[in-house]
């Protein structure tokens, strides 16, 4: 019941799969505790890999299209109602679907004034997630100016970043105020410059 397996042989049923003990839910990386408890999946956020966009201005990032429409697709299914470009909210959905091309003119303007923020784990001090203004690329990987890896402590042979929407009025704002890469160039903890060029 608690531990199936500590005296050696686990006990199985009659198709001879091992109980499922107490002690198998909780433990482990699909236990109760870090499945659940200390980590969950959340709505309009997403994940890829970053490569190197050096003509990007500090505070803009390259976000794919097709990660995009996924992660704004709320925000263009009202914009297309607003604008009378879609009568209700299937013909808007199969707009998306069918990928139009009015969408990306829609999406384009929801991205202008719609900080995102950026993540890499892990996150160990304020710079490890920072606002950047959105543009949209072709290709399925997140493009990021190299100065602002220092921050990250990011390189592109192969890093993850997590993409994270702020919802409220206050969320981008605090976002744009506090948290915009162009304003955190100094560490927080020594006052030293962060976005110093290397070899990356």
């Amino acid at each position: 019941l608690l531990d199936n397996g500590i005296r050696g042989q686990p006990m199985k049923d009659s198709h001879n799969r091992p109980y499922k003990s107490f002690s198998d839910v909780i433990e482990g990386k699909e236990g109760r505790f870090r499945e659940n408890l200390l980590g969950k999946r959340v709505d309009y956020s997403g994940r890829s890999v970053i490569i190197v966009g050096p003509s990007l201005p500090l505070h803009q990032c390259g976000l794919p299209r097709e990660m995009a429409i996924e992660l704004f697709q709320a925000f263009v299914i009202r914009g297309l109602i607003g604008q009378h470009f879609a009568p209700n909210l299937r013909a808007a959905k199969s707009m998306i679907q069918n990928k139009e091309s009015i969408i990306w003119k829609v999406l384009q303007e929801i991205m202008q004034g719609h900080p995102i923020l950026l993540n890499r784990a892990p996150t160990l001090h304020r710079l490890g997630i920072q606002a950047f203004q959105p543009i949209l690329i072709k290709g399925r990987a997140i493009r990021l100016h190299p100065l602002v890896c220092g921050g990250f402590n990011a390189d592109f042979d192969g890093d993850q970043m997590a993409v994270h929407i702020p919802l409220s009025l206050e969320a981008q704002a605090e976002a744009r105020l506090l948290m915009f890469s162009h304003t955190n160039l100094l560490s927080p903890a020594t006052g030293d410059p962060v976005s110093v060029p290397t070899q990356d």
